[in-house]
């Protein structure tokens, strides 16, 4: 499994859209700015057919330590939960679907085939 980083996002948006890399970096960082902000103001953020983020408070507990079996008190904390929305569950659910390549790993269709059409 790879992971994509937000240089190797930006690079593939910027290719695709014939922009310089520094505006659509400036793009990308600017969205996930305004995303943070937004959650941490406490509010929910919505992208149809992709996904919904928001902050779930979480309630103090005490866990045990598994090595010295000793109790440990955990503080109340916010976390962000993501619900993934149902387009984005069709598409990774087909993809899961597609023939397994080389240790078992779903075989992404090529690059050439998810670009958009050339331009006349």
């Amino acid at each position: 499994m790879a992971t994509l980083t937000k240089k190797e996002l930006t690079d593939r948006i910027a290719d695709a859209m014939k922009q310089r890399r520094a505006l659509v970096r400036d793009i990308v960082q600017r969205f996930f700015a305004e995303l943070t902000a937004e959650l941490a103001r406490g509010n929910r953020v919505e992208f149809r057919d992709f996904g919904v983020f928001e902050t779930r408070l979480r309630k103090a507990r005490t866990a045990q330590n598994p090595r010295t079996l000793q109790r440990v008190p955990v503080p109340v904390k916010c976390a962000v939960k993501f619900k993934a929305g149902r387009l984005m569950k069709q598409t990774v659910q087909k993809a899961l679907a597609a023939p397994r390549g080389k240790g078992g790993r779903a075989v992404a269709p090529s690059a050439a085939s998810q670009a958009p059409p050339p331009s006349p």
